[in-house]
């Protein structure tokens, strides 16, 4: 019994040491040596996770009263999107904040990052525009290609693109997202800017 005892203890013990801190999210697009990013959905899963803003918690959407999964190959890579931005119904946007994808091994949902911006997809979903913002960790560590930039996205990891591209294109279903085309680094900070909330 004693013996039972002494391993709960030692259980709970190391089972609050792995506990993810609970640092705030930040509320805002621009951090400290980069742009800030949540990940909602983790690279390599299919399960459509968004962040409530009521609950203040990452919840499955649920469609039909079923967890929305996307009937598709899984996430490229770490999808979320920039705090502190809303595409406004009203000028155009979906009503969301922007979407980010960060190129990156895979990082769990409510990972707070900062990325560079590296290039942007504008994509057409219903007739609102829906821009996908391409981005890499600021860390370098934690980066899996070395492009900072559109240019050599497009030149040394082209194949990425095309795969990027057509995933988005093909992912909610055949002919529901169209193409408008891919935007620089340059671009894809000035929609960040365009979609800040101020504050």
């Amino acid at each position: 019994m004693r013996y039972l005892l002494f391993l709960l203890v030692v259980l709970t013990f190391f089972a609050c040491k792995l506990e993810p801190s609970k640092k705030p999210m930040p509320n805002k697009a621009f951090g400290g040596q980069g742009i800030n990013a949540i990940i909602e959905i983790p690279a390599g899963t299919n399960q459509k996770i968004e962040y409530d803003y009521a609950s203040k918690s990452f919840k499955v959407g649920q469609e039909n009263g079923k967890n929305r999964v996307v009937d598709f190959l899984p996430y490229p890579g770490n999808y979320g999107f920039i705090p502190g931005t809303l595409m406004d119904k009203s000028k155009g946007g979906d009503g969301d904040a922007l979407d980010v994808l960060v190129l990156s091994e895979s990082l769990p949902t409510g990972t707070s990052i900062e990325i560079i911006p590296i290039a942007a997809l504008e994509l057409l979903d219903g007739g609102e525009v829906d821009t996908k913002l391409i981005a890499v960790p600021v860390d370098s560590t934690l980066r899996i290609i070395q492009a900072t930039n559109f240019e050599d996205f497009m030149i040394e990891y082209n194949i990425a693109q095309t795969i990027i591209k057509d995933w988005f294109l093909n992912y909610k279903g055949l002919g529901k997202m169209e193409m408008k085309g891919w935007k620089d680094e340059k671009f894809a900070i000035s929609e960040i800017k365009k979609w800040e909330v101020k504050q």
